[in-house]
């Protein structure tokens, strides 16, 4: 399986420095879900695993190569990303643009083949979006899109794909159908997920790995029942809270506690305090 690591990583924007001599190796085949707040490096991290942002130090390294010395058409056929709140061309169809994720395997002299057809309906099919094929993207509601532009990630055929919060702006019940799907691909497909989450419980129910960054370096990292902690999340996020065992999937559980809501009642009858 595609291997990702980060060694050292150090980056910002302009004078600012964000990544400080951050590490990180990403499980092959495991869905990873990075956490933190507002400002702490997660959408820098992932700009500098995708290489959208060149690091001042340290390297990004995919199967044993510096992401630096890889050609760039290569790269796009090995890693995916699908950032926060993509734009699609005016008018543009559902499989016109899905069909632009097999860019990377277009050459100067290579046409359009059987392969490439298969590959868009394979990844309209994944996700679920073959009936909305003719229609233009910008009717669709946003967890159709989201689906959709998911779907042009899968016709790139990559090992790994990067999500920066892909569940941002959407409601309950299109946050879980977008997170069903990447499980489905993980799943499926053995493809190695690593997504950008801000909801803590979506991310303990959803992701093999959990990754909380702490003012531009990994604080905590394994699985959700030895990250999410309250001690984790005071020192991450400054909120007191309570983690309890969510019943439906046993994973780890944040209630927080805000100034009107310290006490509440324990499924055993206590209090929470």
């Amino acid at each position: 399986m595609t291997t990702l690591t980060a060694t050292a990583l150090q980056a910002g924007y302009g004078p600012s420095t964000i990544l400080t001599d951050l590490d990180l190796a990403v499980p092959p085949g495991a869905i990873t879900a990075i956490v933190g707040a507002n400002a702490c490096g997660k959408s820098t991290l992932l700009r500098c695993m995708a290489r959208l942002l060149r690091p001042s130090g340290g390297q990004v390294v995919l199967d044993g190569r510096s992401l630096r010395k890889i050609p760039t058409r290569e790269l796009a056929r090995s890693l995916g990303l699908l950032p926060q709140s993509p734009i699609a061309p005016d008018g543009i169809t559902v499989a016109d643009l899905v069909s632009h994720g097999r860019h990377p395997h277009q050459g100067m002299l290579t046409r359009w083949s059987h392969a490439d057809d298969m590959a868009v309906a394979a990844a309209l099919e994944a996700t679920q979006t073959t009936e909305l094929a003719e229609r233009d993207v910008d009717e669709l509601s946003g967890g159709q899109r989201q689906r959709v532009w998911i779907a042009m990630a899968l016709a790139q055929e990559t090992d790994v794909l990067l999500l920066d919060e892909p569940t941002t702006f959407l409601d309950i019940a299109h946050q879980v159908e977008v997170l069903d799907l990447l499980v489905d691909l993980n799943r499926k497909r053995g493809t190695t997920i690593v997504m950008v989450l801000h909801d803590l419980n979506l991310a303990a129910r959803y992701a093999d790995h959990l990754v909380a960054i702490l003012r531009g370096k990994v604080h905590a990292a394994g699985t959700a029942h030895s990250v999410l902690t309250e001690k984790m999340v005071e020192q991450v996020f400054g909120v007191r809270c309570r983690v309890i065992t969510d019943p439906t999937s046993g994973q780890p559980m944040m209630l927080p506690l805000g100034r009107h809501c310290t006490t509440a009642q324990s499924s055993d009858g206590g209090t929470l305090s």
